[in-house]
């Protein structure tokens, strides 16, 4: 009906893909004649696959959150020490440092499908192990696989990254964050009650591996094909668009083996060591590459964040002479405030103009701002009203840096990238313990104070190198 507009699909693409412009101009009016043509990979199939995503999310977390706050309860049960379930506890932290980037990285390789699947039942086996312990040692075993493979939220968050375009993705991880956090809330209300009928830890155990089942079996059913279909036209229509990626036809390359085609299946099953090989070299790239400063900055902002949330009801209790369970109700009210902040993602970014770089450190700033006005707190209000703004800005900041990370990164290695960022988390987790127990001998405010010193350093970090981030084409991985 308007030759003319048909014809501008043979016309080279501008150089910029940030997802606006004309750029998306020509992306929506491909998809367009594609629909009129009959093509698979429609608009609606790619929503409701995201949809489903959230609902692994959901599940996913809502079953953790079912087991993970009575097992240090059932552990002293079966006659382990403190230190026994501290060393526990403690390896399970390194396995899941080491693991998230082997693991994150292997899905780039042999497609989302096969590694989301395996992460999932591979999990959904340790929690039944878990339903099984009745002794310490059992209870050490089912830790293992639970430790290596519990990496599906990293990955849906890498598949969630391979269907969007740059301009909705902060939107999208955020919604996924927000159904994950949802889970996160309602499943130690569902554990607890279970926990108070006969043999109630066991049962709940069984239930969380059910659920994992009922996840994988979720996976199973997704429309793979269509995505297929859908991905290859979306990067055949853009090859000329996406600056972030070095070569349109390895992004290509990838996303087939994202959803599951001939060639991932043949990695999958007849090149295990070449596996092995690829994993190891994408990773030695990572660690060359020019991307040390976003990893600096997830990791003090982490610790920041983790140093406000270390002791936090024996500090209320001594500072205030609240008691805990007014701090249980503070914090649950901030997890629900978080999952507010998630769904609010797509007006802020909108506000902000999809600047990435822009969102994380005024989101940063008001954090450190924040944390300063908790330690300095002089009542109760004061705390409350740190941690209503606190839920937004860390829940905004986390989005924001992952989103830095992929588009700074590129596409093509989605997967190892979460899961080094991941891995980056992971040290947070153990240096933070220490950080506030050292700090916590001075003051009760001695861990927040600290964690103001580490987010002012990150953001004098992303102050210094605000050219790169504005300019985000220009980083690269060594081999590019």
């Amino acid at each position: 009906m308007f030759p003319p507009r048909r014809r501008q699909r043979a016309c080279p693409a501008p150089p910029a893909a940030t997802g606006r412009g004309p750029g998306a101009a020509v992306g929506r009016m491909e998809e367009e004649e594609d629909e009129e043509d009959g093509g698979q990979g429609s608009p609606a199939a790619s929503v409701r696959f995201v949809r489903c995503l959230y609902v692994v999310g959901f599940l996913d977390l809502f079953g953790v959150s079912m087991v993970v706050p009575l097992m240090n309860l059932h552990i002293k049960s079966l006659g382990a020490s403190h230190t026994v379930a501290g060393i526990i506890g403690s390896l399970y932290g390194i396995m899941q440092l080491f693991s998230s980037t082997l693991v994150g990285c292997w899905s780039d390789i042999v497609g989302r499908q096969y590694s989301l699947l395996a992460c999932i039942l591979l999990s959904a086996l340790g929690y039944f192990l878990l339903g099984t312990s009745t002794s310490v040692f059992l209870f050490a075993i089912s830790r293992v696989p639970v430790g290596i493979f519990k990496h599906t939220l990293s990955i849906s968050k890498a598949l969630l990254s391979d269907l969007v375009s740059e301009r909705d993705r902060p939107l999208v991880m955020g919604r996924f964050n927000a159904a994950s956090s949802v889970g996160f809330i309602l499943g130690p209300v569902v554990g607890g009650y279970l926990t108070e009928l006969e043999d109630g830890f066991y049962r709940t155990a069984f239930i969380c591996a059910s659920i994992f089942l009922m996840n994988a079996g979720l996976v199973w059913m997704l429309p793979w094909s269509e995505e297929s279909t859908g991905n290859r036209e979306h990067q055949q229509g853009n090859k000329g668009m996406d600056r972030f990626s070095a070569k349109a036809n390895h992004d290509l390359h990838l996303k087939s083996a994202t959803s599951g085609g001939a060639l991932a299946s043949n990695s999958l099953f007849r090149s295990p060591w070449i596996q092995v090989a690829t994993v190891l070299k994408r990773i030695k790239e990572i660690a060359c590459s020019d991307l040390w400063d976003i990893f600096l900055v997830r990791l003090l902002m982490s610790v920041a964040i983790l140093l406000y949330y270390s002791n936090f009801s024996l500090a209320l209790e001594e500072r205030f002479g609240v008691k805990p369970l007014f701090a249980g109700y503070l914090m649950s009210y901030s997890s629900a405030l978080g999952v507010l902040a998630g769904c609010l993602l797509g007006p802020i970014t909108r506000f902000y103009q999809y600047n990435t770089y822009r969102m994380l450190l005024h989101s940063s700033s008001l954090t450190c701002m924040l944390i300063l006005l908790y330690a300095s707190a002089l009542s109760i209000w004061m705390v409350i009203l740190s941690s209503t703004f606190l839920a937004f800005s860390t829940t905004i900041g986390r989005t924001c840096i992952i989103d830095l990370e992929l588009t700074i990164g590129g596409n093509e290695a989605s997967g190892t990238l979460l899961g080094v960022g991941q891995s980056v988390t992971s040290v947070g987790r153990i240096v933070a313990p220490l950080l506030s127990g050292v700090a916590q001998e001075f003051s009760p405010c001695g861990p927040p104070s600290l964690g103001v010193v580490l987010a002012l350093v990150a953001i004098l970090i992303m102050n210094v190198n605000k050219q790169k981030y504005r300019s985000r084409g220009n980083v690269k991985l060594k081999k590019q």
